[in-house]
């Protein structure tokens, strides 16, 4: 069952961060696209591409890092240093996609943008936390190591 499992959270990263590519490169497109069905999109063209643009490449960081940590747990070797420092890192890309979608409350608010940037927030302050869980780990680890 773990097998399975690992394999399908394997595909499941990667197919969401070649995907999150193509849907951030393509936002001039898609954008316009909608904007001829949502009057919204069509007016705000250029703020929503960059509010998406970067929010997205944000997005994709913080899938670049798991990708790395998840690496790490299927070499069985997840009490390192590098998933401290990504832990820290996808800390910091939530808060910043937090705060450029607060910057989307001053074009349209809804309670969808309101949930995005409280999520966003509670993800980053986890990650932060969670970081210094792992540095502790890490900490207790090499201890032990020089121990033996």
């Amino acid at each position: 069952m773990k097998d399975k499992l690992t394999l399908a959270t394997k595909l499941l990263l990667d197919f969401m961060f070649y995907t999150g590519i193509l849907v951030t490169l393509t936002l001039p497109l898609s954008i316009k696209f909608y904007g001829r069905y949502n009057s919204y999109f069509a007016n705000n063209y250029v703020p929503l591409i960059l509010l998406f643009f970067f929010s997205g490449t944000f997005a994709i960081l913080i899938i670049y890092e798991l990708r790395k940590i998840f690496r790490t747990v299927l070499n069985d070797d997840c009490f390192i240093l590098e998933n401290v420092i990504s832990l820290r890192r996808m800390g910091t890309y939530s808060l910043v996609i937090a705060l450029i979608t607060a910057g989307r409350l001053f074009l349209y608010i809804t309670p969808a943008v309101l949930i995005v940037i409280l999520v966003f927030v509670i993800a980053g302050l986890f990650s932060k936390v969670l970081s210094q869980v792992f540095d502790k780990a890490v900490a207790y680890k090499l201890e032990n190591d020089l121990t033996i």
